[in-house]
C-alpha cells in the first residue's frame, strides 16, 4: 500500500513538473545600436555578434539600424554603396543564429530592422500619408509566425528626436512652442491608428511595440518630478489613454526608475498587449558587459557618439 502511495506521488510531482515547464519560451531583444553599430563596425561586427550569441535571443529588434559613418569619425558615408548595413544584414544576422530578416520601418537613414529565426512578414509600412502626416524616420507592422498558429504582431517605431517640429520655419520658435513634443505625438496617434487601433479586439491578440520613442512617460514622474501637463509626456500618455498597449517595464518594476540612455532618461520602451503581457516572464534593461555605455572622449568633436551605444538593451522573454 506503501508503495502504490508513494508511487502516485511521484506521478503527480512529474505531472506537476511538466506543467510548470509547458510552453515555448520566446526571447526578444531590443537595442538602438546607434548609426548601424558604429562602435564595432571596423571589427567585423565581431563583439557585437558575441553580445547576440550569448544573448540568444529569438527575435530582435534593431533601431538606427543603418551604416552612416566611417568608423571612429563622423564624417559621412557615400551612400548607399558604401554602406554595409541595412543591405547586409541578412549575412550579419546568421552569424548569431538568425535566418530571417525585414527591413521593418524606414523613410530616411534611420531604419529598424527585425532578425529572426521565425519567419517575417511585412504587413505593413508606416511612414505617413503624403499630405499632412509624416513619419520622420518610419515605422512598421510585421508578423512574426511562432508556429502552431502562434503569431506575433510587432511594431517598431523611431520618432522624432529634436526639440522643434519636423521642418519648423524657426527652430528656436518652435522649440520654445514644444513643437518636438508635438510632433512626436502626431507620429504616434497616426502609428498607432495604422497598426493595433486599426484591428478590432487586439488587445485579445499576441502585438508588442517597440523602439526608440525619444518622449518620457508620466508614469516616471516619480523620478522627473515635472508638471503632469508637460508636454513631454504627450507620446506615452496617448497610448496610455487610447491603446490596450502595457508598459512592460513599468509594470514589472513599478515606483523604480529603468533609465534606457546614457542621459538617464527612458525612452526606450517596450509595450505589448495584455494578451502578451499575460506571457511575459521576464524583463529588464541590459547595463552590463559589451552593452555598458560611454562617451566618447572627443565629445562633441564627434557628435556626442557613445560606445557602443547612446542607449541599452532591452530584454523580453515570454512563454507561450
Amino acid at each position: 500500500m506503501m508503495r502504490r502511495i508513494l508511487t502516485v506521488a511521484l506521478l503527480l510531482l512529474s505531472f506537476s513538473a511538466l506543467a510548470c515547464g509547458k510552453g515555448k519560451e520566446i526571447k526578444l531583444l531590443y537595442w538602438n545600436i546607434q548609426n548601424g553599430m558604429w562602435h564595432d563596425q571596423g571589427n567585423n561586427y565581431d563583439s557585437f555578434v558575441e553580445f547576440v550569441k550569448d544573448i540568444d535571443p529569438d527575435i530582435c529588434v534593431w533601431a538606427e539600424a543603418e551604416s552612416r559613418y566611417y568608423t571612429d569619425t563622423c564624417t559621412k558615408m557615400k551612400m548607399p554603396e558604401e554602406q554595409y548595413l541595412p543591405w547586409n544584414w541578412d549575412i550579419l544576422a546568421a552569424r548569431y543564429g538568425h535566418k530571417y530578416t525585414l527591413i521593418c520601418g524606414k523613410r530616411d537613414t534611420f531604419p529598424q530592422v527585425i532578425t529572426s529565426k521565425y519567419p517575417l512578414q511585412i504587413v505593413k509600412r508606416v511612414n505617413g500619408n503624403e499630405d499632412d502626416i509624416v513619419v520622420v524616420h518610419g515605422a512598421g507592422w510585421a508578423k512574426v509566425d511562432l508556429g502552431k498558429g502562434k503569431e506575433l504582431n510587432l511594431v517598431t517605431l523611431h520618432t522624432w528626436p529634436f526639440a522643434y517640429a519636423y521642418k519648423a520655419e524657426d527652430q528656436k520658435e518652435s522649440a520654445a512652442a514644444r513643437g518636438g513634443d508635438h510632433f512626436r505625438s502626431t507620429e504616434m496617434k497616426y502609428i498607432c491608428e495604422e497598426t493595433i487601433l486599426s484591428v478590432p479586439s487586439a488587445g485579445k491578440q499576441l502585438w508588442l511595440m517597440t523602439g526608440d520613442f525619444n518622449a518620457i512617460s508620466s508614469v516616471d514622474n516619480f523620478h522627473y518630478e515635472r508638471d503632469l501637463q508637460d508636454p513631454a509626456f504627450l507620446v506615452h500618455d496617448y497610448i496610455r489613454a487610447n491603446t490596450p498597449y502595457i508598459d512592460v517595464i513599468e509594470k514589472k518594476y513599478p515606483g523604480e526608475f529603468k533609465k534606457s540612455t546614457l542621459s538617464g532618461r527612458r525612452i526606450d520602451f517596450v509595450y505589448v498587449t495584455p494578451a502578451l503581457y499575460d506571457k511575459v516572464v521576464e524583463a529588464e534593461p541590459l547595463y552590463e558587459g559589451f552593452a555598458a555605455s560611454e562617451r566618447d572622449p572627443r565629445g562633441k568633436a564627434i557628435h556626442n557618439f557613445c560606445h557602443p551605444s547612446d542607449h541599452y538593451p532591452i530584454e523580453i522573454k515570454f512563454k507561450l
